[in-house]
């Protein structure tokens, strides 16, 4: 397995010169779930900003890495934390996309409501499945799980319906019976097992025995090229913000527990949290080989027409 450690950018940095340094603000994107944690653990600790100094950081919230990446591709993101399979979809749609660092691995299970009658993976035929978003991470892992049972989407001449609903209101959508399923990024899986609903798919079951990059920090290539320094500081914040969570989880479960309510209005029970953080691990390293497998389910569930080597894509 080929894992490449969080990226120096200090060369760089010592040939680069102050004036190389255009920008004012950052402009961060990242998402309000557990498998973000670096993120939101940086905003609530003030880590980031720390580290950017007099740069401003402007921090954006988004619902899934398809929305996040749209934005992105219109150049209104420098760097962000994001699922690997929009990610991926960016590098080979041509965008100016560099891997930074790995951020989570696992946290994503599969839930069925308490009613829903199922059990395993070939019950979900004729059932609405959410997902975060259409092509996000979720929805292609989902796909290639519906594949190895021999199951297919509606789209694709199956019974699956899988729908997009954002994390954190599948609650909601739970409650109302709109959906007898999700595969959903932690800590929304936790909150819902909470209410009595099932997991039939763990963080180790969904793929790879939970060995697989869930998010990575991504930056604009030319960004990151007339930045270097900051990109630099982002990066020792982000690593700063990791290691914060491994040495301090009950701090750091406190600290996300306070952004998620900013972000949402919803404040978890801390056994939540911990469950939920039970089924997640944090890393910066990147793992090559599970992106590039990754790359090839992106092709399987028909979101690319081949993967690309994502190799020049990381950010040394």
């Amino acid at each position: 397995m080929t894992r490449f450690t969080l990226p120096t950018l200090l060369t760089l940095t010592l040939l680069t010169t102050a004036a190389a340094q255009d920008a004012q603000t950052v402009r961060l994107g990242f998402f309000p779930n557990l498998t973000h944690a670096p993120a939101l653990v940086g905003l609530e600790r003030g880590t980031f900003q720390k580290a950017l100094g007099k740069v401003k950081l402007d921090a954006r919230e988004f619902v899934s890495g398809t929305t996040l990446t749209e934005a992105f591709a219109a150049g209104q993101i420098d760097i962000a934390y994001v699922g690997p399979g929009p990610a991926i979809n960016a590098a080979g749609r041509g965008m100016p996309v560099q891997f930074l660092a790995g951020a989570s691995e696992a946290g994503a299970v599969l839930v069925v409501r308490k009613d829903s009658g199922i059990k395993s993976y070939k019950d979900l035929g004729g059932k609405i499945v959410a997902v975060p978003s259409l092509g996000n991470t979720q929805d292609i892992s989902l796909r290639h799980i519906l594949n190895e049972n021999n199951l297919k989407p509606k789209a694709d001449g199956g019974t699956v319906t899988i729908t997009p609903i954002a994390p954190a209101d599948v609650l909601a959508a739970f409650a109302a019976k709109r959906v007898d399923a999700t595969l959903v990024p932690e800590p929304w899986g936790a909150a819902l097992e909470a209410q009595g609903h099932k997991v039939i798919g763990s963080e180790k079951t969904v793929w790879r025995d939970g060995k697989y990059p869930t998010t990575v920090v991504i930056v604009n290539a030319k960004f990151a090229q007339a930045n270097p320094q900051l990109v630099a500081a982002f990066l020792k914040a982000h690593t700063d913000a990791v290691a914060f969570i491994n040495k301090s989880p009950v701090a750091a479960q406190t600290a996300v527990n306070n952004q998620l309510l900013k972000a949402t209005g919803t404040k978890l029970d801390p056994r939540v949290l911990q469950r939920a953080f039970a089924r997640t691990r944090f890393t910066t390293n990147l793992d090559l080989a599970a992106l590039t497998e990754y790359a090839k389910l992106n092709v399987e569930a028909g979101y690319a027409r081949s993967a690309p080597d994502l190799a020049p894509f990381i950010r040394k």
